[in-house]
């Protein structure tokens, strides 16, 4: 029986290899790809179209959240995990929606990775427990609270650019990253602005660390 491939994408290359550590424990397992950004977690489930992917929630240029939505656009056959160090609400609930069949706390202690993935492989949900409660909420009131939220209706790089604003990023840097033009992302940007109803870039910055878009300063 063929072993279960796997892409890791992990911003922290000390957390990711720990995480590797793991998974190559188990020899039903084989870790093809590593990455650190979202982009990088996009490029490598087009590229190596693995099992599984393993997706950190908070990195740079677009979180994991945003690279899964992208990902399932790719291949809809690749199952997503997200690594997270938050059990609130906020994040699982942005997880269901994406797609994800997993959900694993990092500071778990007893943490069994391996089992993990395995269990999403097969087409079955893991959740750590912290996250399992939550989830079960999310379920049952998710449609009711996705319809009052405008940042349901941004487009996917209206949100990819939310991010990067946050993160500091001038509208010619996001262009060059994202290899469009400046006036593009300008576009983009008074867009997603009128959507969420707020015109600065600090008020920008403090909305996309409420939704887990950014680590907090």
């Amino acid at each position: 029986m063929s072993p279960v491939t796997v892409a890791l994408v992990e911003d922290h290359a000390l957390v990711r290899q720990a995480f590797r550590h793991m998974l190559e424990g188990d020899p039903r397992i084989k870790v093809v790809a590593e990455g650190s950004t979202g982009l990088d977690a996009v490029e490598l489930a087009q590229r190596h179209h693995p099992d599984v992917i393993l997706l950190d929630m908070v990195m740079p240029e677009m979180n994991g959240i945003e690279a899964a939505h992208r990902i399932r656009q790719i291949d809809p056959r690749i199952r997503l995990m997200i690594l997270s160090m938050y059990s609130d609400e906020l994040y699982v609930r942005q997880a269901l929606r994406a797609g994800v069949r997993g959900y694993v706390l990092k500071g778990v202690l007893d943490l069994d990775l391996a089992h993990a993935v395995l269990t999403v492989a097969e087409g079955q949900t893991y959740l750590s427990p912290g996250a399992a409660a939550v989830l079960a909420e999310v379920v049952q009131d998710g449609r009711e609270a996705a319809a009052d939220d405008p940042y349901e209706r941004l487009t996917p790089r209206e949100r990819q650019i939310l991010q990067m604003v946050a993160e500091g990023h001038s509208n010619k840097e996001i262009a060059q990253l994202l290899e469009i033009s400046p006036k593009t992302v300008a576009i983009h940007r008074t867009n997603l602005m009128q959507t969420l109803d707020i015109h600065s870039t600090a008020k920008l910055a403090l909305y996309a660390v409420k939704k887990g878009l950014v680590k907090p300063e």
